[in-house]
């Protein structure tokens, strides 16, 4: 079937967080405290995922220790060099990772994903983001974390020079002619001849087009620059909401602006971030929220809240209200997707800190899900057929036991209510997504 006549299907990919999305997921007495840099367990989560023939496999990463390492595991190891073993352990998952704009170069990135693409079989994508923490701008020299503005100008020219190299390459352009003696026709070669503001590069890229012709395009941003950069070039976005209304407000605003810049309709895929908490009843899935969140420490928690909305930790109280005054982080410079998100979970509802800590299950920005699988399963198809999402971005609240059982008990619902494959229809992230194959170099005469 041409993947213009394929009807719409939910996409699920699972966000591998350490030990779980829950802070205290590692405490729990299955987890290995040490799974954080253990290769295996990301292996044996992305198998879990394959078997239930998820899109891909999701890894973040920031540039400095973010996290409070006193109490929980922090991202460590390097993505693509992780999503390569995991790659070669698999046979098509997709495997999507985070390279920020702001401290890496066009070629490094273009030459790292080319090549994940190529060791993978096609299943590559590259999560583009920009890096806000003022950490990871003093470890790359930087006394302070640059403009918001600027950060995503670079970002906008830094993606257009990483597709430029990855389609320097006509798809033809290796002869391989062992009687000739002719190996590539140079002509299907170009520079890409790139002088911007930001950056200088002269190109092509020195690898063949890729099996997909170029990894896809993930970007994660709520501001109005990160929408720009989204509709300009993300083929997937990963988002934060917390009621079907504002995600399809935001996915009607990604989408009309995609297609006003000659992008064609629904051009963005909007997965939305999930965590789940599941059990056998709703009464059991509380007690395991329940379970996990008062094993975090509220310091980490109240912590972790007052660095997500950008304010001393002081002004949280556990059993007062938010302030009343709060404005973005860094005068608009830090993470506005968290800091929006979290101000829409107690929209016009009466509440406490301990309250938003608790529904957040430890100050994160997500939505979390506790149920049973027919209740998780009745919310994702709400927000799927309402054009809210056209998938999730899962986060179980422990790995791998969460996944499990969102694998045995969601999936099947869902497979049933005709919403997910059954099995993987190609062998490429695209072709999971229903994206076309980009063109590369047109060839030359």
């Amino acid at each position: 079937m041409a993947l213009a006549e394929r009807p719409r299907q939910l996409h699920l990919n699972v966000n591998i967080l350490h030990s779980g999305f829950i802070p205290s997921a590692w405490r729990l007495e299955q987890a290995d405290p040490l799974a954080f840099i253990d290769a295996a367990h990301y292996v044996k989560v992305a198998r879990i995922a394959e078997a239930a023939c998820f899109d891909a496999v999701f890894l973040a990463d920031t540039a400095s220790i973010a996290e409070q390492i006193d109490f929980r595991p922090t991202m460590a190891l390097e993505p693509t060099v992780l999503l390569a073993a995991i790659a070669a352990a698999t046979t098509h998952i997709g495997v999507i990772g985070t390279a920020s704009t702001s401290y890496n170069e066009p070629f490094n990135i273009a030459r790292r994903f080319a090549t994940l693409d190529h060791v993978s079989g096609g299943r590559a994508g590259w999560n583009i983001v920009t890096t806000a923490d003022p950490g990871s701008a003093r470890n790359f020299g930087l006394p302070a974390t640059p403009d918001h503005a600027k950060r995503y100008a670079r970002a906008d020219e830094f993606t257009t020079v990483v597709k430029a190299l990855w389609n320097s390459w006509s798809d033809d352009a290796i002869i391989g002619d062992k009687a000739s003696g002719r190996f590539i026709d140079t002509s299907q070669v170009q520079p890409i001849s790139h002088r911007g503001t930001y950056f200088d590069v002269q190109g092509p890229l020195n690898l063949p087009r890729t099996p997909q012709g170029q990894p896809l395009l993930v970007q994660a941003g709520g501001s109005d620059d990160g929408r720009e950069l989204a509709a300009r070039h993300a083929e997937a976005v990963f988002s934060a909401a917390h009621t079907i209304e504002e995600s399809r407000a935001y996915s009607e605003a990604i989408n009309q602006r995609a297609q006003a810049l000659g992008r064609g309709p629904r051009a963005v895929r909007i997965l939305p971030g999930l965590a789940t908490i599941i059990g056998a009843t709703e009464a059991q899935a509380l007690q395991r929220r329940d379970q996990l969140v008062e094993m975090i420490p509220w310091r980490y928690s109240l912590k972790r809240l007052a660095g997500t909305l950008g304010i001393d930790v002081e002004r949280l109280h556990l059993d007062r209200p938010l302030p009343d005054d709060l404005v973005l982080p860094g005068g608009g410079n830090g993470n506005h997707t968290f800091f929006h998100a979290t101000l829409s979970l107690v929209k016009n509802r009466k509440h406490t800190v301990r309250d938003v800590i608790r529904a957040l299950c430890g100050g994160g920005g997500h939505r979390v899900l506790v149920g049973t699988p027919e209740q998780v399963a009745d919310e994702i198809e709400a927000w799927f057929r309402q054009g809210a999402a056209d998938g999730f971005n899962l986060m179980p609240d422990a790995l791998p036991d969460g996944l499990q059982d969102f694998v045995d008990g969601v999936v099947p619902v869902l497979q049933q209510r005709g919403l997910f494959r059954r099995a993987y229809e190609g062998r490429t992230l695209r072709e999971h997504f229903g994206l076309a194959r980009p063109p590369g170099l047109h060839r030359q005469p």
